[in-house]
Formats: C-alpha cells, sequence, structure tokens
C-alpha cells in the first residue's frame, strides 16, 4: 500500500505496514496502516476507507 511521505514529499510503499485501529468520530473506530518509508525511514500513515 502507498502513502504520502511529508519527508521526501512523494507517494512511496509502505515497510513493515501494521494495521491499527483509532477513534473515529461519534465513537466509532477507524482504520488506518502505519509503517515506516522505504528511502527515510521517516513514520508514514494512512486512513483506509470504511468498509
Amino acid at each position: 500500500m502507498q502513502a504520502y511521505c511529508v519527508k521526501c514529499r512523494g507517494k512511496k510503499e509502505i515497510e513493515d505496514g501494521q494495521e491499527v485501529s483509532m477513534k473515529g468520530k461519534g465513537g466509532k473506530e477507524r482504520r488506518a496502516i502505519k509503517g515506516r518509508c522505504p528511502v527515510c525511514g521517516t513514520t508514514m500513515f494512512r486512513i483506509l476507507p470504511s468498509a
């Protein structure tokens, strides 16, 4: 899965991605993927669509 790296300023493939849950509006839980950028090692985060 790809996400935007703020440090590299571009879309990269997430390395070591893990699905996490976070709080959303109205007490709902939102799914997201958290991982590292393969180039610079910065933490990358992408919110997944609700399905």
